[in-house]
């Protein structure tokens, strides 16, 4: 077991020992279903701000938010619904091994209620694509005893440490896409699942970590590198963590969502994420065109996650010929 795993783990022992006073644990828990609601459509594109969110979630469509696609707040609402699904199924089930197609089909059911009720909780029958990357996705007629083996697989799993479980369902599940539309929500949702399901805390990818979940996702898609997303899942698992330890303790909560700045990149790392050469990196870097965060003791140079869209917006500008002057003058608009 690697360190961070190690002090995960170590956190949830503490926090098993704590008791979350019955008021305040109630109202993290409502504070963690919007946000995980608002994070999850927000990745996918939804338009609700947080506050739009928390109301649909609270109210329903009674609330209606003028000026709003009706398809997004009926995602909210949907969202928040196959959350107190996932919720029982943490209560009915003893361990993530008795996870069944039907349990993933009936949370996709209510993802995709009242939007797309032909293809609710029903696997898809055409292909389908992902913008921005050079997956290719299973054949419809695969599908089938593609999530059999799924099952199969997840329901031997008991060595693992639960993070690194949940983390491999939401990979698997994602790279197979069974359905035609709502996979990325139903993957998180099954992520949480495992993690709850082993005692852990539901997960949150903020929407504001969307980049760097896409990438580090597509990274272990294509390139079979798991590393970069594995660390972005045990991130989230320990700020829920710190949030829950914080209220057992009567210690401030949300700041441990506030932060934004995750673990800072090495030069390398930032290569792989971009598939960009490390002299590249270093070349614009001594350009001007991007800023290293900090220096280790050693001398080596740091990026922050907003990196990766700058490296990406310069490889765009250049691919339309454009000069290093005329990318810096465009970065600094």
């Amino acid at each position: 077991m690697d360190n961070q795993l190690r002090q995960i783990s170590e956190k949830k022992h503490q926090l098993d020992t704590l008791k979350l006073p019955g008021q305040l644990g109630e109202q993290l828990n409502d504070w963690i279903k919007v946000e995980l609601t608002y994070s999850s459509n927000a990745i996918e594109g939804n338009s609700l701000t947080r506050l739009e969110t928390a109301e649909i979630v609270e109210k329903g469509l009674y609330s209606a938010i003028a000026g709003k696609p009706l398809k997004d707040q009926l995602e909210a609402i949907n969202h928040a619904k196959a959350l107190e699904l996932v919720a029982s199924l943490t209560d009915k089930l003893k361990s993530h091994q008795f996870i069944t197609e039907e349990h993933i089909k009936a949370v996709h059911k209510i993802i995709l209620n009242g939007i797309d009720d032909a293809w609710a909780g029903r696997y898809r029958k055409t292909e389908v694509f992902i913008r921005g990357t050079s997956l290719v996705l299973p054949k419809p007629k695969e599908i089938p005893s593609l999530m059999r083996r799924f099952i199969n697989w997840l329901s031997l799993q008991q060595e693992q440490h639960p993070v690194m479980i949940a983390t491999l369902v939401h990979l698997k599940f994602v790279t197979i896409h069974p359905f035609i539309d709502g996979n990325g929500r139903v993957g998180r949702l099954l992520m949480n699942l495992i993690l709850q399901l082993g005692g852990y805390p539901p997960a949150i990818i903020k929407q504001e970590e969307k980049s760097r979940y896409l990438e580090t996702l597509n990274l272990a898609q294509t390139k079979s590198n798991l590393e970069p997303f594995s660390l972005l899942v045990q991130e989230a698992v320990e700020r829920s963590l710190d949030a829950y330890l914080n209220a057992a303790q009567e210690k401030p909560i949300l700041a441990t969502f506030i932060k934004t700045q995750g673990k800072l990149l090495k030069i390398g790392e930032l290569a792989q994420l971009t598939n960009e050469p490390v002299p590249t990196i270093r070349f614009w870097t001594k350009e001007g065109l991007l800023r290293v965060s900090k220096y280790t003791k050693s001398g080596y140079q740091l990026y922050d996650h907003a990196t990766i869209e700058q490296i990406q917006k310069i490889r765009a500008l250049q691919n339309q010929r454009f000069t290093l002057a005329e990318i810096k003058k465009q970065l600094l608009l």
